[in-house]
C-alpha cells in the first residue's frame, strides 16, 4: 500500500516507519519540518510531506494517492478547553483532507479508559479525537492503549526513574490504580496488522499485555527487574494529582507541564474491556516484566530507536541567522581553538556532549543548573541522550534540542529548552586548516526584555569561564583520538 505516516519524529511514528517499509509498503512520512528526517536510516526509502495538521491547505498533498492512512498526532502539553479544542480541530482537518482524497482508511493509536468513567482532560481528548475521525467517510481503526512500555518511552521513563531515584515512595492515590501496560514491539505488531483488514468499516480495538497491574506494582516490578534494593512504599492518600505533577517534574525526565496531564489521567483504570484485534489477545502478548527486560537491555547497549522527548515541541522555530531576528538584539559569545586533530575527530567530540560525557568543563555547574531549571518546571538534564555518539535533527539533549547537524561541513547548533528569559543556542563549527583544524564556539542569546538582559549579564562572569574550557577540552579529545589512530 501506499501508506501516509503522521508523528514520523515522535515516538511511535519514528520507529513504525520502518516496520512498514519492511512489510513492502511504500511510506510517506508527513512531518512539518523535512530537515528533522535528514539523519535517520530509513530516509532515502521514503517520501516526505511537509504539512501541518491545524492548515487544512496543506494535508491535500501529503494525503492525494495513499491508500492509508496512520494519524499519530497528539499533544500532552496544556489543558482544559485549549487542549480539547485543538485535538479535535487538528483531527477535523485530517478526516476531511482524508475524504477528498479518496484515502481507504485511517488508523488511529488513542487511549484506554472506560466511557462510563470521569475520564482526565487527557483521556477525554483523546477518545474524542477518535470519535470525530470516525464521523467522516473514510474507515477509521481505532486503538486504544494504556501505558506503552518500550526504550524511550514516556511510560518507561516515568516508571523508571520515579523508581530509581526515589529508594522510598510516597504513594498518592493514583499508585493504586490499575492499568494493563503493553510492550512497544506488539503496539508496533498490531498497528502494522490492521491495514490487512479486508473490510472497509469503522473498528474500535482496546489493546493490553497479559498483566493488570497498579503502579505500585510496576514500580516494584521495575526495581526487581533492574536489581535494585526493595522500594519502601508509605502510603499517603492526600497526596494528589495536583501535588504529584512537581514531584514527577523534579524527579524524571517529564517537564511539569506534561507530567499534569498524564498523571492526571493515572487516576482512571485503564484496562482492556472490548474487543481486542484478532489474534492480539492479552493472554498471547508480551510481558511486563519481559517489556522492561527488553527496554533496558537496548537503553544498556545504546539501542534506543527512538525516545518520548524527540517529537518537536517548537517546529519550525527561528534560528539565529534567519531573517525572523533581524534587527533583533543579539548577544553572543565566540571561542575560536586551533588544533592538530583532524576537523573530523574535532566534531567528533563536539557531537558526544551531554548525557554522560558531560559538557566538558565544570560538570557539576551542568548539574546544579538542571536542578534548578526542573524547580522552575523546565525539563533539566535528565532527558539524556538517545545514543551515546549519534546525533539527528530535532531529537532531545539534555536540556537542549538538535536544531542542525551537518556533519559533511562540521557544523553542530543547539537550542536551548531550559528556562530563559528570552532563547539561547550554542553552534560548533569544526573547519580543516593547514596544519590540523579549527573549531569556533559561538553562544547565542536573545533577551526578552529587561530580566533578558539581566540574566545575561549576570551570569557572564560564570558562562565566560565554562565556555572558554569547553572550547579547549573539546580540541584536546579531539587530538587524543588523532593521536591514536594515527599510531
Amino acid at each position: 500500500m501506499k501508506v501516509l505516516v503522521t508523528g514520523a519524529t515522535g515516538y511511535i511514528g519514528g520507529r513504525l516507519v520502518p516496520r512498514l517499509l519492511e512489510r513492502g509498503h511504500n511510506v510517506r512520512c508527513m512531518v512539518r519540518d523535512w530537515e528533522s528526517l535528514t539523519l535517520d536510516p530509513w530516509r532515502d526509502r521514503v517520501e516526505v510531506a511537509t504539512a501541518d495538521a491545524r492548515d487544512p491547505d496543506s494535508l491535500d498533498a501529503a494525503l492525494d494517492g495513499c491508500d492509508a492512512a496512520y494519524f499519530l498526532i497528539h499533544s500532552m502539553k496544556g489543558s482544559g478547553r485549549r487542549f480539547a479544542e485543538e485535538g479535535r480541530r487538528t483531527a477535523e482537518n485530517f478526516r476531511d483532507a482524508a475524504h477528498r482524497a479518496g484515502v481507504g482508511r485511517i488508523v488511529y493509536l488513542g487511549g484506554l479508559g472506560s466511557e462510563e468513567d470521569d475520564l482526565s482532560e487527557h483521556l477525554s481528548s483523546r477518545q474524542e479525537v477518535g470519535q470525530v475521525l470516525a464521523a467522516g467517510s473514510t474507515p477509521v481503526t481505532e486503538l486504544r492503549a494504556a501505558v506503552i512500555i518500550g526504550s524511550g518511552s514516556l511510560s518507561f521513563e516515568m516508571v523508571r526513574h520515579l523508581t530509581e531515584v526515589l529508594p522510598v515512595v510516597m504513594t498518592p492515590r493514583w499508585v493504586e490504580t490499575r492499568c494493563q501496560p503493553i510492550a512497544i514491539r506488539d503496539v508496533l505488531e498490531i498497528l502494522v496488522s490492521v491495514l490487512d483488514d479486508p473490510e472497509p468499516v469503522n473498528r474500535l480495538y482496546e489493546i493490553g499485555g497479559p498483566d493488570c497491574l497498579t503502579y505500585q506494582d510496576m514500580m516494584e516490578i521495575y526495581a526487581e527487574v533492574a536489581g535494585l534494593r526493595k522500594r519502601l512504599v508509605i502510603p499517603l492518600p492526600v497526596f494528589s494529582a495536583r501535588l504529584s505533577a512537581p514531584l514527577v517534574g523534579l524527579v524524571t525526565p517529564l517537564p511539569v507541564d506534561v507530567a499534569r496531564p498524564l498523571i492526571e489521567s493515572l487516576q482512571n483504570d485503564v484496562v482492556v474491556g472490548g474487543d481486542s484485534p484478532p489474534g492480539f489477545e492479552p493472554s498471547g502478548l508480551i510481558s511486563y516484566r519481559e517489556a522492561l527486560e527488553r527496554a533496558l537491555y537496548s537503553v544498556s547497549h545504546s539501542e534506543v530507536e527512538t525516545r518520548w522527548s524527540d517529537a518537536l515541541t517548537a517546529p519550525g522555530a527561528p534560528l539565529p541567522g534567519d531573517p525572523a531576528w533581524a534587527g533583533a538584539h543579539m548577544l553572543t559569545d565566540r571561542r575560536v581553538a586551533n588544533s592538530r586533530a583532524r576537523s573530523e575527530d574535532v566534531f567528533w567530540a563536539v557531537t558526544r556532549i551531554g548525557g554522560d560525557v558531560g559538557y566538558y568543563a565544570m560538570n557539576w555547574a551542568w548539574t546544579i543548573r538542571g536542578w534548578i531549571d526542573q524547580l522552575f518546571g523546565g525539563v533539566g538534564l535528565r532527558r539524556g541522550r538517545r545514543h551515546p555518539e549519534e546525533l539527528r535533527p530535532g531529537e532531545s539533549l539534555d536540556f537542549f534540542r538538535v536544531a542542525e547537524i551537518e556533519p559533511h561541513r562540521g557544523r553542530l547548533l543547539l537550542q536551548a529548552e531550559m528556562k530563559v528569559p528570552g532563547t539561547a543556542w550554542l553552534e560548533w563549527w569544526a573547519e580543516p586548516v593547514d596544519g590540523g583544524s579549527r573549531l569556533t564556539q559561538t553562544a547565542w542569546f536573545v533577551p526578552r526584555g529587561l530580566l533578558g538582559r539581566i540574566y545575561w549579564w549576570g551570569l557572564l562572569p560564570f558562562h565566560a569561564p565554562i565556555w572558554r574550557l569547553m572550547v579547549r577540552r573539546m580540541v584536546g579529545a579531539a587530538e587524543r583520538r588523532t593521536a591514536i589512530e594515527d599510531r
